[in-house]
């Protein structure tokens, strides 16, 4: 080290977590030029402009969030802020077929952004729309050609999307009607090979039966994604693992067969050379406590030597809880009946009302609602079992009043809808049970009597609509089998959804969530959770992020271990309004938590605050994949590799 050299930070006394999974030490690291220029014991003080101090802190390098929607939110806020706070340095998006590559599409009066995010991600269409507007690229280089310019907080690793490119070869309406042509396959394959040059990271498809489109004609036709064959799959995917990219795919989930058929793609054995596929989701379904067990199988199996695969379930460090606004949610598209509340615009309670009047839909819902509930029937077994195809269990006990209109607001907030009901039947039959004369009052306006749960669900719906807020766990609820997925080593953390699923869903703390977690085993578990959360996914995605190698681009955060320790995220959950989207969004606070997060050096959350310069000011940047990055000939093959043998 020079005598002279000069150093912009100095971080000292920090418990580091390099990221390989070796045992943390003690050290010294020190940051010029936006990259990590030294680490080592009590390095000198005086060659630094900045020296922090971070004795009893974690330091480790940037966490990657792997699944995430944030391609429309970049557009809007490009600082990211609400991935930063918590330690996240990249993320990737392009996910689930869905994304902005080939810019704003809008051609015949067609707008496939709009169309494809506002139902499967459950983003207003107002939202959607200011993003569109200014859109000015027209193909994938120059998308990424245009984060070069912004003031990027993470990192961003884009995919390309599956249901953009076919309908940016067949339009989308014929895109959602009819197979390609030999033609139009043959472009699609170009498109892919183009963008395999330009350094996408991967290509994202989507096969989840319950995904649909948002705009007249379309709004009971699945999105462009889930209309390609297996043929087409095929083809696009060996364009992809020719390149030795990632296949982000969602399964085609009622269908165990084609789960299989379409997986087994990742085959080296079948196919001459393994194709890296990482699926969505490893859960613990509430309903159907199979899942969980079958994907182990299935990973270990395409990860065996028969198969010769490179697969990876994503697994989510949380339990599975999503937020309703009265029918809206993305759970409800699973279901015939409670799909058709979601066909609407938000705004158009109209519509909404006149079904739920509807004497035919009314016996359409109760149908559903009971299916399974009593008899000495096939469903009923399941149901007892566990085995159902549902993910929403429809139990009044496992959901759970958040807000509604009125004086029973605080009354019913944070108590079950079997509770309420419970009090409704007795207040009928006895005219005691109610807990307050305003709840009396709005016993009073339910049919009389309620007779059953799928009446007094409907009563809800169409009483409060949109302005009633509750919840459910729908997968997940077992911390031990979240521990037993989360630490699969055939398994990648990731899941998270950040940026879609806006007052629905909220995971932006997951991986830190993961890293309580492992603290619970000891820090020998922290440093090998550490490099699943950073080298692991960079590695398996190409991209030079996840380190802290001197050279390499200083992504870093502190943790507080004390905070991380007594950390309790869903205490922490907020709705705010985010005036980018000029909407509210589900947030977390875990403030105290990270006191650091420095990308390319520059500060994007300190102590509880974001960084002054944060969105004004470039920090990050697009990664394309690292053949095509300066200094391509770095190797760090044991990363991804070591996966299988580190547990």
């Amino acid at each position: 080290m020079s005598e002279t050299a000069r150093w912009d930070t100095l971080i000292r006394n920090a418990l580091i977590f390099d990221g390989t999974g070796a045992k943390p030490t003690q050290e010294d690291l020190a940051i010029t030029d936006g990259r990590v220029a030294a680490r080592g014991d009590a390095l000198p003080v005086e060659q630094a402009d900045t020296v922090i101090d971070a004795d009893g802190q974690w330091l480790m390098p940037g966490l990657l969030d792997i699944h995430t929607h944030f391609d429309l939110e970049v557009e809007l806020a490009p600082g990211l802020p609400e991935a930063v706070r918590h330690g996240t340095t990249t993320v990737v998006f392009g996910n689930c077929s869905l994304g902005l590559a080939f810019g704003a599409q809008r051609r015949n009066g067609e707008d496939p952004i709009v169309d494809c995010f506002a139902r499967v991600e459950n983003i207003p269409k107002p939202v959607l729309t200011r993003v569109v507007d200014q859109v000015r690229w027209s193909d994938s280089a120059g998308y990424l050609s245009h984060f070069d310019a912004m003031p990027l907080g993470p990192n961003v690793v884009p995919l390309l999307p599956h249901s953009m490119l076919r309908a940016e070869v067949m339009g989308l309406r014929e895109s959602v009607s009819r197979h390609p042509t030999e033609a139009e396959l043959a472009r699609m394959e170009s498109l892919v090979e183009k963008a395999m040059q330009e350094g996408y990271a991967g290509f994202s498809t989507d096969a989840l039966p319950f995904h649909f489109l948002a705009n007249d004609p379309h709004r009971r036709t699945k999105i462009p994604s889930q209309w390609g064959s297996y043929k087409e799959l095929k083809r696009l995917t060996n364009v992809v693992r020719h390149h030795d990219r990632v296949w982000q795919a969602t399964p085609p989930k009622d269908s165990p067969p084609q789960v299989l058929r379409n997986f087994l793609l990742s085959s080296g054995r079948l196919f001459g050379k393994p194709l890296k596929i990482t699926a969505v989701a490893a859960l613990d379904i509430a309903t159907n406590r199979g899942i969980a067990k079958l994907g182990r199988l299935l990973s270990r199996l395409l990860n065996s030597r028969l198969i010769n695969g490179h697969f990876r379930f994503q697994a989510l460090a949380a339990p599975f809880k999503v937020f309703w606004d009265g029918p809206i949610n993305p759970l409800a598209e699973e279901i015939d009946e409670l799909r058709e509340l979601n066909e609407p615009d938000l705004d158009d309670r109209a519509a909404r009302a006149a079904l739920l009047d509807d004497p035919a839909y009314q016996a359409r819902f109760r149908k559903m609602w009971r299916h399974g509930k009593s008899g000495f029937t096939l469903a009923n077994l399941a149901r007892r079992l566990k085995r159902e195809r549902m993910a929403f269990s429809r139990r009044l006990d496992q959901m759970v009043f958040v807000q509604v209109p009125g004086e029973v607001d605080a009354l019913w907030k944070d108590t079950t809808f079997q509770e309420v009901f419970d009090r409704l039947t007795r207040w009928q039959a006895t005219g005691e049970g109610a807990r307050s004369e305003a709840e009396a009052a709005v016993f009073a306006g339910f049919p009389k009597p309620i007779g059953d749960d799928a009446a007094f669900m409907l009563h809800l719906l169409r009483t409060y609509d949109l302005d009633m807020r509750w919840y459910v766990v729908s997968a997940n609820r077992d911390p031990a089998v979240v521990k037993e997925l989360l630490f699969n080593p055939l398994v990648l953390p990731g899941f998270n959804d950040s940026g879609a699923h806006l007052t629905n869903m909220a995971f932006y703390d997951a991986n830190l969530r993961g890293l309580k977690i492992a603290q619970a085993e000891g820090l020998d578990r922290v440093a090998w959770h550490v490099k699943r959360l950073t080298r692991d996914p960079a590695d398996f995605f190409g991209v030079r992020a996840g380190s802290i190698e001197i050279g390499e681009q200083a992504d870093v955060i502190l943790v507080d271990p004390a905070a991380l320790r007594a950390y309790d995220s869903e205490s922490r959950m907020r709705r705010i309004h985010r005036e980018a989207f000029q909407n509210d969004q589900l947030v977390n606070r875990s403030d105290g938590v990270v006191t650091l997060t420095l990308i390319a050096g520059k500060v994007a959350w300190s102590g509880d605050a974001h960084g002054r310069t944060l969105g004004a000011e470039q920090m990050g940047r697009v990664l394309r994949h690292g053949s095509l990055e300066p200094g391509a000939g770095r190797q760090r093959a044991a990363g991804t590799e070591s996966l299988a043998t580190a547990a």
